[in-house]
């Protein structure tokens, strides 16, 4: 299974607006980070859509290597 490229070492931090969708870049191309641009076509990724539950600040994944969808849950410490 390929790996994605690490956009970042550390979180994204975001204000999200509750009830909008957003696509989380997966693949670590998107220059739009930590969105999807669209630079994983023709490989194995595809973006993934998170649905904000509430107008807050979320912290989105910048290594790509989260077990928590798109959201850090801090496996940029172990890279």
């Amino acid at each position: 299974m390929p790996q994605p490229e690490i956009a970042a070492k550390s979180p994204f931090a975001v204000a999200v607006e509750a009830g909008k969708d957003y696509y989380w870049c997966s693949c670590g191309k998107s220059k739009g980070q930590p969105f999807c641009d669209g630079s994983h076509k023709g490989s194995s990724f595809s973006p993934l859509k998170y649905t904000a539950s509430e107008s807050t600040t979320v912290y989105f994944c910048g290594c790509k290597h989260s077990k928590n969808g798109a959201l850090c849950d801090g496996s940029h410490k172990l890279l």
